[in-house]
């Protein structure tokens, strides 16, 4: 019975993890130590695994519709995979007490910065290092001709994705809402490119400390197994689900979860 509820679960937390870009993980965490008692980092390892799933399946579709950006999310990643490297490494110093705070208030920022997401701003000319490195591209919006943008602040990017490398190893999350609100917001990128590079860059990040928690021993199979079938059922379906669905009201929706989350996990940080 607690497979077969954790499996639906992992459903759910694929399918708005592929649909925002964001991984499943910002579900998948809470769901196992809220619901079912499991030591937070059990968690995060089983966490790691489900957003190599969510990455490996969504990516396939997104990339097959052209709103992947390979290039930038090849840069990007060697932001990522040092950050999540050193996060792991800050792990084992971190009580678990401060893990429950720390994901608490990440989900409060997660919900904040998708109320305040922008429209598309499509840049007329592209920053040096992208111009230098061919970051720009295009991307298909519904109209019949692809639409063109470039990219911006390429060295801020990066240095954010540091950050959310660290993030993505201490909570098991994708740190997808750093990747998409760099991308978004201060990269230019369109919005479902953002997303949609985020979700391929996602299961690189986490692929780089679930070796780690693997090899430590925090990997347990009756946790992870249902976790990565449900987040890769999930992920099939909001892969191919992306470029038809209206995503404003699904966000709107996200946020009232992650705000009630957020504060259950701030009062079992608090208890501890």
């Amino acid at each position: 019975m607690y497979s077969f509820i954790l499996f639906f679960i992992s459903i759910f937390a694929g399918l708005l993890g592929s649909l925002l870009g964001l991984g499943g993980g910002i579900i998948i965490v809470p769901a196992l130590t809220l619901l079912f008692k499991v030591d937070i980092r059990y968690a995060v390892a089983a966490s790691l695994i489900s957003i190599i799933a969510t990455s490996s399946t969504g990516a396939g579709n997104f990339i097959k519709e052209k709103l992947t950006n390979i290039r930038v999310a090849v840069l990007l990643e060697l932001g990522t995979v040092a950050g999540a490297l050193t996060g792991y490494f800050i792990s084992s110093e971190i009580n678990a007490k401060w893990l429950y705070l720390i994901f608490g208030f990440f989900l409060i920022f997660s919900a904040l910065m998708m109320i305040r997401r922008r429209g598309d701003q499509i840049l007329s000319h592209p920053h040096p290092w992208s111009l230098k490195l061919g970051l720009s591209g295009t991307y298909s919006d519904g109209k019949e001709e692809p639409t063109p943008y470039h990219v911006a602040n390429v060295p801020f990017g990066l240095f954010s994705m540091y950050f959310a490398g660290i993030l993505s190893a201490l909570l098991g999350i994708g740190s997808g809402i750093f990747k998409v609100m760099a991308m978004d917001s201060a990269m230019k990128l369109p919005i479902k490119v953002s997303t949609a590079t985020s979700n391929f860059m996602i299961g690189v990040t986490a692929a780089a400390s679930a070796g780690a928690y693997f090899l430590k021993g925090d990997m347990r199979p009756e946790i992870t197994s249902p976790v990565a079938l449900g987040i890769f059922l999930g992920s099939w379906v909001g892969g191919r689900m992306m470029t038809k669905i209206q995503i404003s009201h699904l966000r709107k929706l996200f946020v009232v979860i992650l705000l009630v989350v957020s504060f259950q996990m701030i009062l079992k940080g608090i208890k501890l």
